[in-house]
């Protein structure tokens, strides 16, 4: 029996479905164009802090000076985590559990004990994620956690924490610009888990948890590591066309290359390429950059190639993992990373949703049988 209003089609994967209205960005695969919250990605992430963004996305509106100010002071108020999260970050490490799971299994921990306002517990929330990943990465590595740094920003603070030192002004804008290039894009796996978890009514904490789930699966999390691995093996501009090759003919995937959405070159690749030629300049490793750049190069020109009309272009894992190698991160990182900065986006989304206030709740057809008949366990075979 079909509900009233709902028809038999069946879309695998819900691919074409709109189940929102949001402001918060618009995604055109065609065009390749990235918008969030009304900014193109190209004039917001260069040049926004992190804080800037994260305000623009929960308010509708870039922040004064004064509000920034206040904004960032709070957002770095909240940065420390319970004894009780730290206890589970410790237990973690000593089993050696991947980075992902750590920091799901943490935030899990969070109870926001604060007012019940809820942009109080979304500051929290997305103060706590750098402290968690930093602390459990030191614990893996046989290192105490550090202490939050509140005179430093979302970004900055974040690598002091993983390194023990304060980065460079081209490391923390690298890295801001990262965050920002990430913080939403559209309907996408995570975000639809956290805006059906707080349909419900549940709480913050959930969203992101479940979120957080959503993410870690390499179908959504992506693959920047086997990216920048491609990379590394290839070695040399000269070997690129012969390696790439004999990946294509024998069926295998191209890691950076190719995107459920966009069909043209992901623009983010674009801004997160820039970044990292900035970046590189300044610490002098250019040859790893310009490898990149020329492996892209092929890897489009064979694609093209092997798989006419499919339009693979490069998306955002492969300069995802050049820049975040730069910056010292190792491919265990890359995704919780990644959360560091999308975070911010699924509370947002969490907002809209709580506003709409109405259960996501769609509806399955049946395709299995209608006439079976019990039969006693006895007469069973």
């Amino acid at each position: 029996m079909v509900e009233t209003g709902v028809t038999n089609n069946f879309v695998p994967g819900l691919e074409g479905i709109v189940a929102a209205q949001t402001r918060l960005s618009s995604v055109d695969g065609q065009a390749g164009e990235l918008i969030i919250a009304g900014f193109p990605v190209e004039e917001l992430a260069g040049q926004a802090t992190f804080e800037e963004t994260v305000y623009l996305l929960w308010h509708d509106s870039l922040p004064t000076a004064p509000q920034l100010a206040e904004f960032r002071a709070a957002l770095a108020a909240r940065r420390e985590v319970p004894a009780t999260t730290m206890d589970l970050l410790r237990a973690a490490a000593s089993q050696k559990v991947a980075v992902i799971d750590a920091l799901r299994m943490a935030a899990g921990t969070l109870t926001l004990a604060e007012p019940d306002e809820l942009e109080s517990q979304a500051l929290a929330l997305t103060a706590a994620f750098p402290t968690m990943v930093a602390a459990y990465w030191r614990l893996l590595n046989g290192q105490e956690p550090l202490a939050p740094r509140p005179d430093l920003g979302h970004a900055a603070n974040y690598l002091a924490m993983l390194f023990g030192q304060t980065p460079s002004a081209e490391q923390a804008r690298g890295l801001e610009t990262y965050l920002n290039t990430v913080v939403d894009h559209g309907m996408n796996a995570s975000t639809f888990t956290a805006r059906v978890i707080i349909s419900t009514q549940s709480d913050l904490v959930s969203a992101a948890v479940g979120a957080l789930g959503a993410l870690k699966g390499p179908l959504h999390g992506g693959a920047p590591g086997p990216a920048l691995d491609m990379v590394f093996e290839i070695g040399d501009a000269a070997n690129a066309e012969t390696y790439l090759r004999q990946k294509l003919a024998q069926g295998e995937r191209l890691m950076g290359f190719g995107h459920r959405v966009y069909k043209v070159r992901d623009p983010r690749a674009e801004v997160l390429s820039a970044a990292a030629a900035r970046m590189f300049q300044g610490n002098g490793h250019q040859a790893l950059y310009q490898l990149s750049r020329q492996v892209e190069q092929t890897a489009v020109a064979l694609l093209a190639e092997y798989k006419p009309g499919r339009n693979l272009q490069t998306n955002v894992e492969f300069y995802t993992a050049l820049l975040l190698h730069g910056l010292g991160l190792t491919p265990d990182l890359f995704t919780p990373t990644f959360a560091i900065g999308r975070v911010a986006g699924w509370l947002a989304h969490c907002f809209e949703q709580q506003q709409l206030n109405r259960l996501i709740r769609p509806q399955s057809v049946y395709v299995g049988s209608k006439d079976r008949r019990w039969i006693p366990l006895e007469q069973r075979v």
